[in-house]
């Protein structure tokens, strides 16, 4: 698990530390156990482990979807764009008030 995908959690802290979520998550993918018996020995919710196992098996490239590095490379590049949109209009604001002023003069 690469430091990215810790740091960049949203909402609350997860209860269960990332080293028991891989460890269920391998029951299930590596030992071909299903959810619902995993879930109960390890007592962890079907739906919540059903979670964990979609996530990893996009991770694993066995499913599409985006990789937590994707989803962090996401969230950067829109922060970046919203940051540039506003130097943008900025810009442009100061260039028309710019113009006005010299040809007022």
């Amino acid at each position: 698990m690469s430091n990215r995908k810790q740091t960049m959690s949203r909402g609350r802290p997860s209860k269960f530390p990332p080293e028991f979520r891989r460890d269920a998550v391998a029951m299930v993918l590596d030992e071909d156990r299903p959810i619902a018996d995993v879930g109960r020995a390890v007592g962890v919710n079907e739906g919540t482990l059903g979670n964990w196992v979609r996530l990893e098996r996009i991770e694993r490239g066995e499913r599409q979807g985006l990789t937590a590095d994707d989803r962090a490379d996401l969230v950067e590049l829109r922060a970046e764009n919203a940051q540039l949109r506003m130097e943008r209009d900025l810009l442009k604001r100061s260039l028309a008030f710019w113009i006005k002023e010299t040809s007022t003069s």
